[in-house]
């Protein structure tokens, strides 16, 4: 198939994946998926960069994900209420188009055939980790980190160096892909033109993280503070135990999601001796930093001690995923340039073709469980918020008529009250006067280095704001609530993972 032609078909097919993801999950995102969509609302109508109107804050983990949706959502104004949700639909098509088209450079480069660079993007638009958080940044992620990896087999390090700007603004913790891919592929892949990745990165992130040190008073989102304060919210589970909290509550469609990382462990350990032991290949090297960059990403996290937030497993999980993808068409080039024939060369066709099968027919049997949810989703199948989607945006509006411009105290889980209610919700994720006190904790608790960093990124941050003042506060309780009799205040909802549970509004006195 010529370049063209192929990056054509590999492109559209991948547009076409994600917006039939899209399609599947729209109504049911997950409520940080909402947090981002209001930011990003609230970016493209008023101008703000925040949760609730008025008040600046600085919880959105993924500056490019908000910008990008925020521009999604001028574009499309004439979809009215709607234009945040059909900006998503956009931002999804075109995050799994770069996808794709990253693993066609890929393909061209080590001369694997397309199908393999399909799989590659298929492996990432049906895993469920990554289809229970659209919304979030989790297919910009390996949007990019494929894009390192293309780069990188290219030898073109101006273009590494944008990609990995582009990548510390997707979420800043991907620089952790940037550094392992430049230590175990780039700088032999580029030389001593490695200079022009750095500076290229820099050109591309540092004017975001520069005006949100100076403008917010935090380079980094107060998302890092809030997490790690969140000690006992998943009880005995944490980050590195979290996989295990999921399989035992979920069961097979996470099985499904780790198959292909263990897969690509595997291959990240075949690369690593074959290219150290046998053959020093550079196609090897963009396996192995690939990845290695999954595991340096989950070992980061677990250091970092944060909650086994589902999709913070995103990075790991798809980086492992496309790293066995990668592996296989790396073999398989290498057996279509090289020379020779024999017994031996004659098997390896067959091989790569039944490997190719195996992880085919796993994606088929992963897609067909999740289309078995129902078409669209009413919930994802990784969840655990306390109402599905459909209930909250029905709370969600109610309060903001009840409430008008009074500030009310969220319940806990902020997202989809805030964007269907659009009023005054607080909690340390939409006001930053709540933040000085976290992270003062957070500094006693610091070594070090930590308290120097916290408050070097701190720097310019008002920590004598005060929070604001509200006049309700929302409160969630499981099972129904009381009857029509106890007032209007009171809303029941479900929620597939938490079953009956009820919210109540309440005035503060």
């Amino acid at each position: 198939m010529a370049g063209r032609q192929r990056t054509a078909v590999v492109v559209g097919l991948s547009a076409v994946g994600g917006l039939l993801a899209f399609l599947l999950v729209r109504t049911s995102l997950t409520d940080d998926a909402y947090i981002t969509l209001t930011y990003a609302r609230n970016l493209a109508e008023h101008g703000e960069w925040g949760i609730i109107p008025g008040a600046a804050s600085n919880s959105a983990t993924s500056p490019l994900n908000v910008l990008l949706l925020a521009l999604g959502a001028v574009v499309t104004r004439w979809f009215g209420d709607a234009q945040p949700i059909v900006a998503l639909g956009f931002v999804t098509v075109g995050a799994t188009a770069a996808l794709g088209w990253a693993w066609t450079r890929m393909s061209v480069r080590l001369r694997f055939p397309a199908p393999v660079a399909l799989l590659g993007v298929a492996v990432v638009v049906v895993n469920p980790f990554v289809l229970s958080a659209i919304g979030l940044e989790v297919l910009l992620i390996p949007a990019v980190v494929a894009g390192l990896v293309a780069a990188t087999v290219e030898r073109r390090p101006v273009w590494f160096g944008v990609v990995a700007g582009l990548a510390v603004l997707v979420r800043l913790d991907l620089v952790v892909f940037v550094v392992t891919m430049f230590a175990v592929a780039m700088v032999r892949a580029f030389g001593r033109r490695w200079w022009q990745a750095l500076a290229a990165m820099i050109v591309v992130a540092l004017p975001w993280y520069a005006l949100s040190w100076v403008t917010f008073g935090s380079a980094v989102p107060d998302t890092l503070v809030v997490k790690q304060s969140q000690d006992g919210l998943f009880g005995p589970w944490s980050y590195a135990t979290g996989i295990g909290m999921y399989l035992e509550g979920v069961g097979v469609p996470v099985l499904l999601a780790l198959v292909p990382a263990a897969l690509g462990v595997i291959a990240l350990l075949a690369a690593v001796i074959v290219r150290f032991v046998v053959v020093d290949r550079p196609a090897l090297g963009a396996v192995a930093g690939l990845g290695a960059g999954g595991v340096a990403h989950y070992v980061v996290y677990v250091l970092l001690g944060v909650g086994p937030y589902h999709w913070y497993y995103v990075p790991p999980l798809t980086a492992l995923a496309m790293c066995a993808v990668l592996a296989l068409g790396s073999w398989w080039g290498h057996r279509r340039g090289g020379s020779g024939a024999g017994p031996d060369r004659r098997k390896r066709p067959l091989v790569a073709v039944g490997l190719f099968g195996a992880i085919t027919a796993l994606v088929l049997v992963t897609a067909s469980t999740e289309v078995q949810r129902g078409v669209p989703w009413r919930s994802p199948p990784i969840f655990g918020n306390w109402a599905n989607a459909e209930d909250y945006a029905r709370v969600g509006t109610e309060l903001g008529r009840r409430v008008g411009d009074v500030p009310v105290r969220s319940p806990g889980e902020i997202g989809t009250l805030a964007y269907f209610c659009e009023c005054r919700i607080v909690d340390p994720f939409s006001d930053r006067g709540r933040v000085p006190e976290l992270l003062e904790a957070r500094l006693a608790e610091a070594g070090p280095i930590g308290s120097a960093l916290l408050e070097a990124n701190y720097l310019w941050f008002d920590r004598d704001r005060e929070p604001l003042d509200p006049g309700y506060r929302l409160l969630y309780s499981p099972g129904p609530g009381p009857g029509p009799g106890h007032g209007p205040h009171t809303w029941t909802v479900r929620s597939d993972a938490r079953g009956i549970g009820h919210f109540t509004l309440v005035r503060i006195r």
